[in-house]
């Protein structure tokens, strides 16, 4: 039953200043008004509401109340339930709940009564959806998420129009307030998936998430110090879409433009919109040069050094792959002071102006690799074995994944040159024994390799024809597995 939160307006005008402080934040609105002959007091942020809107909802209620009701007909509540001229009508009956939703963007109304309301008329500062830059295609949808979490609904449910679609909202974070959602489709979802998420939401008690969905995936899955993601990550509607259809669960948090996706594996990071959009003949190509720009990224550099360091076991039509001359500086030493390089170069092209962007790129390619060929710091070998590294780690459509596969790779370097051939293999086997220990979510990260699942497998290794009627994935416990 509803009840009101203040004596009077003036009562409510005391709390709010108490909160806010009067005069202290500029952006807080506090305006004495009247709907139809009741006097309110409405309480705003200004930047977060749609000031036209506003103004045409409190000219609608200035009619005169005879095209209501009388006024003693009505009682406040009546009035803001039945009249006012706006879909979005909220009353509440906790002070805190009221001031979230204001902080949040609302409006507030509070009636001569004491009564509370808010009206949704948002309008968050941000931009249009557009093509996320590390996801394009050549064909496809050309809209991608936003920062504006009631955008990125939007967007999912014009795809998926079934009322089984769920967007459950909570506020997280004591002080930060961050708007989050679980997205899911009902009856296709794990239900244990759900619940945990939501336990786990629920024990953040945190001051604020502003690194919004990085900072919520360290506290969900306690990440720590492991390398690898553990959620996927995509600024695609359609992709998470697809991956909702599939019994996965997507997270989406304001002020985001990446919805995370759960439960995943590594080879969910390997995927990509694009092999969808081809023929499957195309799509199942550009998935192999993909799986095996995977496998080459993580082995391919150290592999050139062990035979570069073992040269007496290289058979004889194999001899062209080592260098000629050997240099000033260790071999091993060439290849990290390169790596380290190309990193630097990354960070300097990701800080640096747009304009200036491509000239940078010149002179650190082109100018300081020859020079450093020329003096003697690098021989020509480091240089194109550590650039074809670069590029196979540039073909992974998941940064994430890249930047662990670039520390896999290092170690595994770190190894050969301490241990020779022993160092190689084994750290291979322990780079690999690592990841089939992971399981976030209870769900193991190297499936359907380990465990081992040949079906699965091959749909991960060929692009099957839409037509050819998958399954849904094991590793979401899909009550519903048929998809057609």
């Amino acid at each position: 039953m509803n009840q009101s939160l203040f004596t009077d307006i003036h009562d409510a005008e005391s709390f709010v200043y108490s909160k806010f402080g009067k005069g202290e934040s500029f952006d807080v609105g506090v305006k004495h008004a009247h709907i139809w002959s009741i006097p309110s007091l409405l309480v705003y942020m200004n930047g977060l509401i749609d000031s036209m809107m506003l103004t045409q909802i409190l000219t609608l209620t200035q009619s005169t109340q005879a095209q209501v009701k009388r006024k003693a007909d009505i009682n406040e509540i009546e009035a803001m339930n039945s009249y006012f001229p706006y879909h979005s009508v909220t009353i509440y009956d906790s002070k805190d709940a009221w001031l979230s939703a204001v902080l949040s963007g609302q409006l507030g109304i509070v009636t001569s009564d004491g009564y509370v309301f808010t009206i949704d008329v948002r309008s968050y500062p941000g931009r249009q959806p557009e093509e996320p830059d590390n996801e394009k295609v050549i064909r496809g949808s050309r809209d991608g998420f936003t920062e504006n979490i009631l955008q990125n609904t939007a967007l999912v449910r014009r795809r998926i129009r079934d009322v089984s679609l769920r967007f459950e909202l909570t506020k997280i974070s004591t002080r930060g307030q961050t708007d989050t959602v679980i997205a899911y489709v009902k009856g296709l979802a794990n239900e244990q998936h759900i619940e945990f998420l939501r336990k786990r939401m629920e024990k953040i008690h945190h001051d604020g998430l502003t690194m919004a969905d990085k900072a919520l995936e360290e506290w969900i899955f306690k990440q720590k110090f492991h390398p690898v993601p553990f959620v996927r990550y995509t600024e695609r509607a359609d992709i998470c879409a697809a991956h909702l259809l599939e019994g996965h669960i997507a997270i989406m948090v304001d002020t985001s433009p990446s919805v995370i996706l759960v439960p995943t594996t590594i080879f969910h990071h390997l995927q990509h919109a694009e092999e969808f959009r081809q023929a499957p003949l195309v799509g199942t190509f550009v998935r192999m040069m993909r799986l095996s720009g995977f496998f080459l990224s993580l082995l391919f550099l150290p592999f050139w050094y062990l035979l570069v360091k073992e040269s007496g076991h290289v058979p004889q039509f194999m001899t062209f792959i080592g260098p000629k001359e050997i240099g000033e500086v260790p071999i091993f030493l060439q290849i990290i002071f390169a790596s380290l390089g190309l990193e630097f170069l990354r960070l300097a092209a990701i800080h640096t102006p747009t304009p200036l962007s491509t000239a940078m790129g010149l002179v650190a390619a082109i100018i300081i690799g020859q020079i450093a060929i020329d003096v003697g710091l690098f021989i020509p070998e480091v240089v194109l074995y550590s650039a074809v590294a670069a590029i196979l780690t540039f073909s992974l459509p998941s940064y994430e994944l890249g930047v662990a596969i670039k520390i896999f790779m290092n170690m595994l370097l770190i190894a050969t040159a301490t241990f020779g051939t022993n160092g190689f293999f084994i750290g291979i086997l322990l780079i690999f024994m690592y990841l089939v220990s992971i399981k976030p979510m209870g769900v193991p990260y190297l499936w359907p390799l380990v465990p081992f699942f040949p079906k699965a497998l091959a749909r991960i290794m060929i692009r099957f024809p839409s037509s050819n009627g998958a399954l849904r994935p094991f590793v979401t416990h899909s009550p519903n597995r048929k998809r057609s």
